[in-house]
């Protein structure tokens, strides 16, 4: 069953989101005036996480060199500058590319929760897709956040804004949790984690 406001907001006070926002919020005080960006907090059925201003990583061709998850070369990966404008703080993600970015909220799942992150339609309407990715039962860190700018324009990604939507499934309770499992991805840092075998 896919759960509602009312329980995110019970489970945040325990500790399954931090930092909490309790309401959606879709303006910000700037500089005495009130700046709009794209939503993040609690919503009907989901919560609206931001992206973490600390790192953001796109992939580069390196010649010679092939992607792979079992065998990572961080050389792929570069470091992108974090900007500011009067519109907030954000990364370029340039056309045609692959970024990873993290949370800035950390998750703390429960033993009979899945969670499931998707993609907001602010950013799918300008060609910005987030891959959906699962946070299994126990699982608990900074999700580490995927995205594929498919538009022939590069695009701007705020940091510190709502960049994908948290909905939160609860199941029979399972066998075994991610937790006791030991899974390779338990307790991410706030930076990028890229793949692992």
């Amino acid at each position: 069953m896919l759960k509602s406001d009312r329980w995110i907001r019970e489970q945040a006070q325990q500790g399954m989101i931090e930092p909490f926002c309790p309401e959606l919020v879709r303006a910000v005080e700037w500089n005495g005036q009130m700046r709009p960006v794209l939503s993040y907090g609690l919503s009907s059925y989901g919560y609206d996480i931001r992206l973490s201003p600390v790192e953001f990583k796109i992939f580069r061709h390196v010649p010679g060199t092939v992607v792979d998850p079992k065998r990572f070369n961080p050389k792929n990966l570069e470091p992108v500058e974090l900007h500011h404008d009067e519109m907030g703080d954000y990364f370029i993600i340039p056309a045609h590319s692959y970024g990873l970015g993290v949370s800035l909220e950390r998750l703390q799942v429960p033993d009979n929760i899945t969670v499931l992150c998707i993609g907001k339609s602010s950013y799918a309407r300008v060609g910005l897709i987030a891959n959906l990715t699962p946070a299994e039962a126990g699982w608990r860190g900074y999700l580490t956040l995927e995205f594929s700018n498919a538009s022939s324009a590069d695009c701007r990604v705020y940091a510190n804004e709502g960049v994908v939507q948290l909905l939160f499934f609860e199941g029979d309770p399972c066998q075994i949790t991610y937790a006791d499992r030991q899974g390779k991805y338990q307790d991410q840092p706030q930076r990028v984690v890229v793949a692992r075998v």
